[in-house]
């Protein structure tokens, strides 16, 4: 891994610039944090399809069409290792509720030209995308009630077919606003090295590997043993960024206990979003390690008293449980 000396004025003064355009679009819109989540993907596809937004992230359908009906929208990048849609959680509750929609998009973004194009899309009626996860869920005995639906399944089973997008020059709502994040995004890009800063939470690493001098890994989770960051000297960590002091970890297989152990520190940042800014960051002893084995070993026990199923190997770490193994904490000025 080769470390790039990152200039940390220019960084912080394009996060200032994302901080202008974030207030714009809640002011604007009363859409939030544009950065985190994937939501761009969303604003995006509303852009193109004359949508309305709605506000909120998870609990929340994604948008509404002209007419009033909720629509939501699952997307999978072209750059992707995975190219289908997820419903993760799936719960008969869940499943239900799409028959309230009136349909689930799944989008296609390619990104393969370092720009995000929405470019076809599987246009589904809640009722009949509800009715196949009813009948495909069934045989389902994974812990974490997760099904991946790809573009076959709809195609063969559902006999529904691509719908391509033809006005990628239209002029929509939210299209210049987009144009300016993109245009800044690029330059960030440029400047820290890191492809897709837009993707999940990428962008909160790169705002927090700048005060620590880091690099972030572009190619995270993709490479034997590649972390979320690195220092000069070549050690890595794990990044976890929130908006409270209190920080998931999701999925720690064996395996993933394992990648753990070739950490120098785990890093705990709190994120703002209304200030695309970082406000701590906690640097935290590999022996951290020993409270997440703990903790995941204390909800298995909790489940098997109740006689229910761990789903998720998923535990949630607070600033308490840190206390032992911090080794430092940081408040940024910016």
């Amino acid at each position: 891994m080769k470390f790039t000396f990152i200039n940390k004025d220019r960084v912080l003064e394009l996060a200032n610039q994302l901080r202008t355009l974030q207030t714009h679009f809640l002011d604007r819109y009363d859409v939030d944090d544009v950065y985190g989540n994937s939501k761009i993907f969303e604003i995006i596809t509303a852009d193109k399809l004359g949508h309305e937004l709605i506000p909120g992230h998870s609990g929340s359908r994604d948008a509404r069409d002209k007419d009033g009906n909720e629509i939501e929208y699952k997307h999978f990048k072209e750059t992707s290792s995975n190219h289908s849609w997820t419903f993760n959680d799936f719960s008969d509750t869940t499943i239900n509720k799409l028959n309230d929609i009136k349909a689930v998009l799944f989008t296609h973004i390619n990104d393969t030209s370092g720009i995000y194009e929405f470019d076809w899309y599987y246009d589904v009626e809640g009722k009949i995308i509800a009715n196949y996860l009813t009948e495909a869920t069934l045989s389902i005995r994974n812990t974490r009630k997760m099904i991946n639906i790809g573009p076959r399944q709809i195609e063969k089973k559902l006999g529904i077919y691509k719908t391509y997008v033809t006005n990628q020059n239209m002029n929509g709502v939210y299209t210049q606003d987009l144009n300016r994040i993109f245009k800044v995004i690029k330059d960030l890009e440029k400047e820290t090295g890191v492809d897709n800063i837009l993707t999940s939470n990428k962008i909160w690493e790169v705002l927090t590997a700048i005060h620590l001098n880091h690099n972030v890994n572009s190619e995270q989770g993709g490479r034997a043993g590649a972390h979320d960051a690195y220092d000069e000297f070549g050690n890595q960590y794990e990044y976890k960024i929130s908006k409270s002091n209190s920080w998931n970890f999701q999925d720690i297989s064996e395996n993933v206990l394992k990648k753990y152990e070739s950490l120098e520190n785990f890093i705990l940042a709190i994120k703002d979003v209304h200030s695309t800014s970082i406000k701590k960051i906690y640097v935290v002893d590999i022996e951290l390690l020993n409270r997440i084995k703990e903790k995941l070993e204390e909800k298995a026990i909790r489940f098997a008293e109740k006689g229910k199923l761990v789903r998720r190997l998923q535990i949630s770490i607070t600033l308490n449980d840190t206390k032992p193994y911090l080794l430092e904490e940081l408040t940024p000025s910016f």
